[in-house]
């Protein structure tokens, strides 16, 4: 088992709104280019970002989001952490599917996610939340 990686600044945000999503996305594009990720990087963060932001606020009823900038083997990177107290995701394996979808979606956003940041863990309990964290790396 690794060490976790060393949290070097954090913020919490409450997401509750599509005015909540929005400031948490601003937010960690903000961070990321104070970083100074690239600017696919900073792109490919905020777009998981609002993908799981939003899912927090529809899919969980609100919940929080934590903003870490993270320090691990001599890197450095944005850590996020969405978590909710929703209804949980009954068919995990199913929602990480291309095409699965519970609403009118495409069906892209949870694994559409995962394929943007470097490291993607999900943990989902029904009837007590989810709890999805990213982390992008600096390349």
């Amino acid at each position: 088992m690794s060490d976790p990686p060393l949290v070097v600044k954090e913020v919490l945000f409450e997401l509750h709104s599509d005015v909540d999503v929005a400031v948490a996305r601003r937010e960690v594009r903000d961070w990321a280019r104070e970083l100074e990720l690239t600017v696919l990087d900073v792109t490919k963060i905020v777009t998981a970002t609002s993908e799981l932001a939003r899912n927090t606020v529809v899919h969980g009823g609100g919940g929080v989001m934590c903003l870490q900038i993270v320090r691990k083997a001599g890197r450095v990177g944005v850590r996020v952490t969405f978590t909710d107290r929703g209804p949980g995701i009954p068919a995990l394996a199913l929602a990480m599917q291309d095409g699965y979808t519970t609403g009118r979606g495409m069906g892209i956003g949870l694994p559409g996610a995962k394929r943007l940041v470097n490291e993607f863990e999900m943990s989902t309990t029904p009837a007590d939340g989810t709890s999805v964290t990213i982390v992008r790396w600096k390349p």
